[in-house]
Order: C-alpha cells, then structure tokens, then sequence
C-alpha cells in the first residue's frame, strides 16, 4: 500500500504543491523502513504532518527560543561544540535535534550530517531521516498497538502539540482505511 498524492492532500491540506514533490520519497522511505499497513502510515503521516507544519517545514525555526537556546551544550543531544545548538537545530521531516542525532542518522543513511546538516532539508533526506527515526524508536509496534500518546512522547519528550497530531491521526486514519 502506498499513499497517493491526493490521500496526502486530504490528510494535510496544508501541504500544497509539496504533497506532489513528496509522496514518492515519502512511499519509498516508509517501505525501506517498514511503515507499511494503513495503521502504521496514519501514524507516521499525522507524526511528520504536525512535526513539519504539514510538509511546510523541513528545518526549525529558529529564534532562538529560551527552549532552543537550552539545545547549546546539551549532553543528551550531544552538542558538545559552541555552536551545535543551531548548527543541528532539528531538521527533516521529524526533526531530529542535536550532534549525537545527526551522527547516527548520517551513519545509518551514509551521509555525512556532520558537515553536512543542510542535507536533510532536500525532501528525499527529510524522508528517510524521519523513517529512519520512526524505526530506531519502534515506533511502529506502537502504531500497531495504537499507542499513539507514546509515540508523541518518543518523538516530542512529551505531548507538546497533541491535539493537532490526534488531529491528524484521526484524519489520516479515515483516508488510509
């Protein structure tokens, strides 16, 4: 089962034109990565869509907030050079955050994140990093089990935007089915 650029549409509106430069990257990511089954893809899609502001936004917007400048030295991110906390601001379709994020994504797709960040900005890249970060967390036994809240928490750290991402999952639950 793949998604159609008018299912995408459907289920995130917002995305406009994108959907179309989109669904091809988007359905060879989650097949490389196992969200396949329309419970798997309605989570994924709800995830990335709130997560993107519905495929508008492949890099964080950067203030810096007092939440974003808090990025700069973090150990569990791994930004341990003056600079890490913009230079690997989250970017791609889930937004992955921090040093230690962009090196393991770089080391499982073979790219070079680290001198590279900006790669994962090109649609293809913001694709299979999300994919990438939805398989690593298991996410998709919890999409199976409909534990939704869970894979907020995974994703997010919490349930910051979750009526917005239940939304989403709701809609693309009735598309996909």
């Amino acid at each position: 089962m793949a998604i159609t650029t008018q299912q995408l549409l459907q289920i995130l509106p917002n995305a406009g034109a994108k959907a179309g430069v989109f669904v091809p990257v988007l359905n060879t990511a989650m097949g490389r990565f196992q969200i396949v089954g329309s419970k798997r893809m309605a989570a994924f899609i709800a995830q990335i869509g709130h997560e993107s502001g519905q495929l508008v936004y492949v890099r964080e917007i950067w203030g810096p907030t007092p939440a974003q400048a808090k990025y700069e030295g973090r150990r569990d991110l791994g930004n341990s050079v003056p600079g890490d906390g913009l230079k690997f601001r989250g970017r791609g379709l889930i937004q992955i955050t921090g040093r230690a994020n962009y090196s393991a994504c770089g080391e499982a797709l073979g790219l070079d994140l680290i001198n590279q960040p900006e790669l994962l900005e090109q649609p293809k890249k913001a694709c299979l990093s999300a994919a990438w970060f939805w398989a690593t967390k298991g996410l998709n036994s919890l999409a199976d089990a409909d534990q939704f809240e869970m894979i907020t928490r995974r994703i997010n750290g919490g349930l910051n935007g979750q009526a917005d991402r239940l939304k989403l999952w709701k809609r693309a639950t009735e598309v996909l089915a």
